[in-house]
């Protein structure tokens, strides 16, 4: 099954972008009359007849449409510092994608040694791992921002709703504090009946003392991912995958 991205459905009409429509028609060679599958990125696909066939932007003509097609039954915010090496960061944003995630925020951290970081590339890694993965909801990537403003100013995330039974907030990192002890995400999972569920994944240094101890005034359960210890982009992937088998 292949997948085409519209970056505009309006009416009964899909339309696909210079880049998707070389690849439908220049590569594929699709024709007029050809069916297609095609997403809006928001969850819903469109089975679609070539109307126009454009290498500089095509249009289809939609016949039905499945609404949530593919939907998972959670919702998986990962807020993940970049690393160092960028294509490692690349990686697990095309994993995630792949695994299923809703939301991928870059987060800076005290120890981060990346401190800048430009999300356009990572945003057409998600397109196009979504596709492969037949997958109809590609996943928001952010602009970066810090731990400590992600942490404080939880109405500018929209994942960050108010601590219920229907939300989950963990954060991993690697040292102990006898006050708060770390807990297996696995067993954290299994006692949760919601469906939204919120991870943070810090840099290579590991989240800051500071940043841990705000994260726990605002309700985030410190978690572990198992005794290996795992690079940044391996433990951000890890945790999308204890979410998706508990759910799955």
């Amino acid at each position: 099954m292949e997948l085409f991205y519209a970056y505009e459905v309006s009416g009964s009409t899909c339309f696909l972008d210079a880049e998707e429509s070389t690849h439908c028609v220049r590569v594929l060679r699709h024709r007029p009359g050809d069916l297609l599958d095609v997403i809006d990125g928001e969850g819903t696909l469109y089975h679609c007849e070539l109307s126009v066939a454009d290498a500089k932007g095509s249009e289809t003509r939609i016949l039905s449409a499945e609404p949530g097609w593919n939907e998972r039954p959670y919702r998986l915010t990962l807020g993940c510092c970049p690393t160092k090496n960028n294509d490692r960061f690349e990686w697990f944003v095309e994993k995630a994608t792949e695994v299923g995630v809703d939301r991928i925020v870059p987060l800076i951290g005290d120890r981060s040694e990346r401190k800048v970081y430009k999300p356009e590339r990572a945003r057409r890694i998600a397109l196009s791992a979504t596709k492969q993965s037949l997958k109809a909801l590609i996943p928001e990537i952010t602009d970066p921002v810090s731990v400590q403003s992600f942490l404080s100013s939880p109405p500018s995330v929209p994942c960050h709703s108010e601590r219920s039974e229907e939300s989950l907030h963990l954060i991993a990192y690697c040292f102990e504090d006898a006050s708060h002890p770390r807990r297996s995400i696995k067993e954290v999972l299994e006692g949760f009946k919601g469906r939204e569920v919120t991870v943070l994944i810090g840099p290579e240094g590991d989240f800051s003392p500071e940043e841990a101890a705000l994260a726990l005034e605002n309700g985030y359960i410190p978690v572990h991912l198992g005794t290996s210890r795992l690079r940044t982009e391996t433990a951000a992937v890890t945790a999308a995958e204890a979410v998706y088998f508990h759910f799955m």
